[in-house]
């Protein structure tokens, strides 16, 4: 039995294809951050249980509020701006079901995730290999991180085959503005840790960044969608280390 989980935050545009996609999960949970929009009424159509929460800027809480809600032992974590295959519905359906004999001990399953930015599927960089651990059983770990969360589950954990669909940032605008407010959140995150910016920090990771991803790890060959991704990663790197700088100048 599967709880699938959502968090939202005025995502009218995207909310029903995500939750089309989860209809064959046992319950589904939004927890919404105060939407503005017609988010929770869309979601409603598809059964689902809303609750209100404000972010506060913390992921992990979120998360973690949605996990206390939820009624059945596995739970699925999906963004609103992503899709579950057919493919991969079937295969979490074998994994959790115990129909499969080799998976019955696992705890949690690394997902693979494909992200597709203005029609083209990104391959290669910094999204062309991503696995986020996002099943689980209630019970087994808690989300950590304000942002860019990760959720830290008991051993042993698996690895599915088929990916979850991304499609994020509609234009380049709503891209950097999404950037800007998670680099906030992270920030204030890293200096709270003492993590302090250097000159060095500042410049030089943000391009080495953009190296690695768009030339050894072959961002290039997504055409112009992977040079914008790369350059756009690069400077949300650039964000963080220079608000970390700004905050460290608040406090002489």
């Amino acid at each position: 039995m599967i709880s699938a989980v959502i968090l939202t935050k005025n995502e009218e545009q995207s909310i029903g294809r995500c939750m089309e996609s989860v209809m064959w999960c046992d319950e589904r949970i939004i927890i919404d951050d105060k939407s503005s929009d017609k988010t929770i009424e869309i979601a409603r159509k598809y059964n689902a249980t809303v609750y209100s929460h404000i972010l506060n800027g913390d992921f992990s809480t979120q998360r973690n509020f949605g996990i206390s809600k939820a009624k059945y032992e596995w739970i699925l974590f999906v963004d609103s701006d992503e899709v579950i295959s057919d493919a991969l519905a079937y295969e979490i359906s074998n994994a959790v079901g115990l129909k499969d004999q080799n998976l019955r001990d696992f705890n949690g399953f690394y997902l693979k995730r494909s992200d597709f930015i203005w029609v083209r599927q990104l391959k290669h960089g910094e999204s062309g290999n991503i696995k986020l651990l996002r099943l689980g059983k209630k019970g087994f770990g808690k989300w950590r991180g304000t942002v860019h969360e990760r959720w830290v589950i008991k051993k042993p954990i698996g690895r599915l085959v088929n990916p979850i669909l991304h499609y994020p940032h509609n234009t380049l605008e709503e891209f950097l503005r999404e950037i800007n407010f998670y680099t906030d959140i992270k920030a204030e995150e890293l200096r709270n840790k003492n993590i302090r910016a250097s000159f060095c920090s500042i410049f030089f990771y943000p391009f080495g960044k953009f190296i690695i991803n768009y030339i050894f790890k072959k961002g290039f060959v997504d055409g112009m969608q992977g040079l914008i991704f790369a350059i756009t990663m690069s400077f949300h790197s650039f964000l963080v280390r220079a608000k970390i700088w700004t905050l460290e100048q608040k406090e002489i």
